[in-house]
């Protein structure tokens, strides 16, 4: 037996049925990570000894009889832009290559009340800016898939970790589609939560109205059962919503007939490689198979939905990278005269290509000359999405789209061409402009590359697009599902 191919869940039970011990789980998924890490390069930092210790004291629980956690004995990834205690937090750039954190962050302490175990914080994007992990200041991630192509970004790491099977389950951020993007490239499934549903506290913030926390996982009753541990209301983020708790996993088999699914027009309208359409035709042709009611609808501001998040995100990472000044923490120049030299030294020396452009552009939108014709407007245009979806869910439960209009490309093919990299991002980022719920899952392949369907719900509404996942998983044979 493979531990490291069977699911979460399957571990789980087979861990409860004391068939296997959670010291073997851990280390069968280390030895993967130390098989394909050379290649892969899906990690920052592993955390072996730390994790094997946890893992016994799963095995102890079990010995004493005493009642497990939901992630027992789970192997998980966690993206390093998520803090965690006395484990280097690095944000995949040299500002903070050597930055320990003196505290949790709270998704980290709800993984370890559930006895999951963290192998290690896995590679993305320098501050999470990118589309392809190309941007790390640790190296590249590779696609587990062709190793020639990038595996999506931000959130690469993570996602090219759970594909890999070097964890089951792992962390991501998204703040644009940095979830749902690795996990259409990838081939797994991502969940980018309601803009509040899960407490941000310990996650280093680029866009602080635009982030969330999520998941990926290799199949949707794995991702569906990580989110039911990590959501809540936090007293120590203003940002969280507190709402009941939520069993997801109880709910996915609810048939999903008379379901109502919206198809937006717009959305078919972008150029995009025609063989992902298809792919896309066919999910819808198999939703409407299972019962659902698919009707085609408009959202007609949606085509300014990347230049309206890019305003607001830019604006927003000027704010938050203001305080990497080589004063407090992370990296400091070492040759200055003047405090400002030091700020310049340090910024220059520590920041990466992508990060200094994004704060550029941020900066001259917010400055005094502009901030009334970008900034400002910006905002208003989102108010506006934010309405047409709302509009939208007053009839319709979900909306399909595809989750990026391109296949993943090869590495080094889109690094110089940054308004081609952002186009990654254009099914995705109109959900985190309107704070709403969406997903990815694997839907079908082109010449063996995936292609991604995004899954797109209301506020709070998670169950009902982990519901049509789930038809769709069954039925496809897709994502883990046999």
């Amino acid at each position: 037996m493979d531990i490291t191919k069977l699911t979460a869940i399957e571990m789980k039970e087979k861990l409860k049925d004391k068939e296997v011990s959670s010291r073997e789980i851990v280390k069968a998924h280390l030895k993967k990570i130390e098989e394909l890490e050379d290649e892969l390069n899906a990690f920052i930092t592993i955390t072996k000894e730390e994790a094997l210790k946890s893992a016994d004291r799963v095995d102890k629980k079990i010995k004493n009889g005493e009642e497990l956690g939901l992630l027992a004995g789970i192997p998980i990834g966690i993206k390093d832009n998520i803090i965690t205690y006395g484990t280097k937090t690095t944000c995949g750039s040299k500002m903070l290559e050597n930055f320990i954190p003196t505290y949790e962050g709270t998704v980290i302490e709800k993984i370890k009340e559930e006895d999951g175990i963290i192998l290690g914080k896995t590679n993305m994007d320098e501050f999470a800016m990118g589309s392809s992990t190309e941007t790390s200041y640790f190296g590249v991630t590779r696609n587990p898939i062709d190793l020639e192509r990038v595996p999506g970004g931000s959130s690469g790491g993570s996602a090219a970790a759970v594909k890999a099977c070097q964890v089951a389950l792992s962390l991501g951020s998204d703040t644009g589609g940095s979830i749902r993007q690795p996990a259409s490239f990838s081939g797994v499934v991502g969940i980018k939560p309601t803009y509040g549903l899960v407490s941000r506290y310990g996650l280093i913030s680029v866009a602080n109205s635009l982030d969330t926390i999520g998941v990926i996982g290799r199949n949707v009753l794995d991702a569906a059962l990580m989110l039911g541990v990590i959501i809540g209301h936090d007293s120590k983020d203003s940002t969280s919503v507190d709402i009941e708790g939520i069993d997801y996993l109880d709910k996915l088999s609810e048939d999903i007939k008379g379901m109502k699914i919206a198809i937006p027009k717009e959305y078919f309208e972008i150029d995009m490689d025609n063989r992902i359409k298809d792919q896309i035709n066919k999910s819808v042709a198999l939703l409407e198979d299972l019962g659902a009611n698919i009707e085609e609808i408009s959202l007609p501001n949606i085509k300014h939905g990347l230049a309206t998040y890019y305003t607001i995100s830019t604006a927003e990472i000027s704010s938050n990278m203001a305080r990497f000044d080589g004063i407090r923490y992370g990296y400091r120049a070492k040759e200055y005269e003047t405090l400002d030299e030091l700020y310049m030294n340090t910024r220059r020396e520590a920041f990466g290509r992508e990060v200094k452009r994004r704060i550029m552009m941020g900066t001259y939108f917010l400055s005094s000359s502009h901030g009334d014709n970008y900034y400002k407007k910006a905002l208003k245009v989102r108010t506006i999405i934010k309405k047409d979806f709302d509009k939208t869910f007053e009839k319709y439960d979900i909306i399909l789209s595809p989750t990026s209009p391109k296949l993943p490309f090869k590495i080094g093919e889109n690094i110089d061409d940054p308004l081609n990299m952002y186009k990654s991002d254009l099914f995705t980022v109109p959900v985190n402009l309107a704070g709403i719920c969406a997903l990815s899952i694997p839907c079908g392949d082109i010449e063996r590359l995936p292609v991604g369907l995004q899954i797109i719900g209301d506020r709070f509404k998670e169950i009902n697009i982990l519901k049509a996942a789930y038809a769709l998983e069954k039925n496809l044979s897709l994502g883990g599902v046999k």
